[in-house]
C-alpha cells in the first residue's frame, strides 16, 4: 500500500483538526462554526479561489491549474447529527444532543489533506474542487449546492466522494458501477376530523380508525425484496392520534412513512399512489389531509468511468476493494452531483465490528486519514497529472 504524501506532522495535525471538528458539532443547516474552522484550515493551503456560503453554508475551495482540462470534484459533508454522543473519547461532543456519530468530521479532514498535497505539488492542468457541502443528513444539502449560482462556476466534469462504512474490514473499500443507494423521502401525513368527548364520540370525526387502516395499506404499498428496479420499500416510522388523555375523542392524527425505490422516477409513482391511497381512505371517513415531504434523497448511482477510474486509482496504490453490500438501502445525497457530472462513491471500510453510523457510541477512526486521502490523491493525479 502506498500512501507516502502526507508527514508524520501533517497526520498529527490533520487528526487535532478532526478531534476539533468532532468537540463542535452542528447539525444540518446550522454549521457555521464548521465552514469558518474549515476556511481558516483552507486558507493557509493558498487555493486559488474560496467560495463561501455555498447551498447555506457550503465551502468550496477551487486549485486551478491555469491550464485546460477537466474540473475534478470531491465531496465531504459538514454537518453532525441530533443524537448525543456517548463515546467517552476525551474529544467528545461539547454540544448537548449532537454529535458527528456519522463521520463527516473524517471526510472534511480527508478533503484538507488532499488540500495540503496540492498546495505542494499542483495539477498539471485543469483543476480540483474541494467541496465542503452542508445538510447531508436531511437531503437537502446537495441540491442547494447545485441550485446555487455561484456553483455553475465550479461545475465539475467528475465528482468523487468517500464515506466510512462499519461492518467493513479496516481499509477496504466497496465500489462498483451502478446503483449504490436508494432513492428515499419521508412522507408526513396530517389527518385532520373534529374532536369530541370520550363520552360521546359520534360527535366528532376521529382519525382513528382511519390510521388503522392507513398504516398497513400504505406499507404493502413497498415491502423490499431485491434491489432491482422494480423495488419499494415503505417503513412507517411514527404515528400518533390525538393526545394522551383519556377524555377526548382525537380530531387530529400524523402518520410518517418514509419510501424508498431504486430510481427517481420510480419514486415519484410510488409517492403518487401513497397519497391516493390515503386520500381514498380518509375520503370514507370525512377527514382532510395534508401531505409533507421531508429528507428527500436522490439515488446515487455510479457512472461506469467514474467508478473505473476509482478503482483503478486503489489498484494502483494497493487499496482493497469489492462490490460487498452493494446497493445500499440506504440513502447519500450525493448522488445528485451524479446529475451533471461522472460521479462515484467509494465506502471504506473502518472494520467488521465497528460501531454502527448515527450510532451514540460511534467515533471516526483517524486511522482511516491517510488511506482517505491517499485514494483522492491518486484520482486526481490519474486525471490531471503533476506538475
Amino acid at each position: 500500500m502506498v500512501l507516502h504524501m502526507l508527514s508524520n506532522s501533517d497526520l498529527i495535525e490533520l487528526t487535532a483538526f478532526r478531534k476539533a471538528l468532532h468537540r463542535r458539532p452542528e447539525i444540518s443547516g446550522e454549521e457555521v462554526e464548521t465552514a469558518a474552522a474549515v476556511v481558516s484550515a483552507l486558507d493557509p493551503l493558498r487555493p486559488t479561489e474560496i467560495l463561501t456560503g455555498l447551498g447555506g453554508h457550503g465551502v468550496a475551495a477551487t486549485f486551478d491549474s491555469g491550464q485546460p482540462g477537466p474540473t475534478v470534484m470531491f465531496r465531504a459533508e459538514l454537518d453532525a447529527l441530533p443524537i448525543p454522543e456517548v463515546s467517552g473519547a476525551p474529544w467528545t461532543s461539547e454540544i448537548d444532543g449532537k454529535g458527528h456519530l456519522c463521520g463527516h468530521d473524517g471526510h472534511m479532514t480527508f478533503l484538507l489533506g488532499l488540500g495540503r498535497i496540492l498546495s505542494r505539488a499542483p495539477v498539471a492542468h485543469g483543476r480540483v474542487v474541494l467541496m465542503f457541502q452542508p445538510a447531508e443528513e436531511d437531503g437537502s444539502g446537495a441540491r442547494a449546492v447545485v441550485a446555487d449560482p455561484a456553483f455553475a462556476t465550479i461545475k465539475p466534469d467528475w465528482a468523487f466522494a468517500i464515506h466510512n462504512e462499519p461492518g467493513k474490514a479496516f481499509g477496504t473499500v466497496s465500489t462498483r458501477a451502478g446503483l449504490i443507494n436508494c432513492a428515499s423521502q419521508g412522507l408526513r401525513i396530517t389527518l385532520s376530523g373534529k374532536t369530541a368527548h370520550a363520552a360521546e364520540p359520534e360527535a366528532g370525526r376521529s382519525p382513528a380508525r382511519a390510521v388503522a387502516e392507513i398504516v398497513p395499506a400504505i406499507s404493502d404499498l413497498g415491502t423490499g425484496g431485491a434491489l432491482d428496479e422494480n423495488f419499494r420499500l415503505v417503513t412507517v416510522t411514527h404515528i400518533r392520534v390525538g393526545e394522551p388523555t383519556f377524555g377526548i375523542s382525537p380530531g387530529e392524527a400524523e402518520v410518517f412513512a418514509t419510501l424508498r425505490t431504486t430510481r427517481d422516477d420510480a419514486m415519484a409513482g410510488l409517492k403518487d399512489t401513497a397519497c391516493e391511497l390515503v386520500n381514498s381512505i380518509a375520503k370514507v371517513h370525512h377527514l382532510e389531509v395534508k401531505f409533507e415531504v421531508f429528507d428527500e434523497f436522490a439515488a446515487s448511482i455510479n457512472h461506469t468511468e467514474a467508478a473505473e477510474v476509482a478503482i483503478a486509482a486503489m489498484s494502483a496504490i494497493g487499496i482493497a476493494h469489492n462490490d460487498e453490500g452493494l446497493p445500499m438501502r440506504a440513502s447519500e445525497d450525493f448522488g445528485v452531483f451524479g446529475w451533471g457530472a461522472k460521479a462515484a462513491m467509494l465506502c471504506l471500510g473502518p472494520g467488521e465490528n465497528y460501531p454502527a453510523l448515527h450510532n451514540p457510541d460511534y467515533d471516526f477512526p483517524d486511522d482511516l486519514i491517510p488511506i482517505g486521502v491517499a485514494i483522492f490523491e491518486r484520482i486526481t493525479r490519474d486525471l490531471l497529472g503533476r506538475v
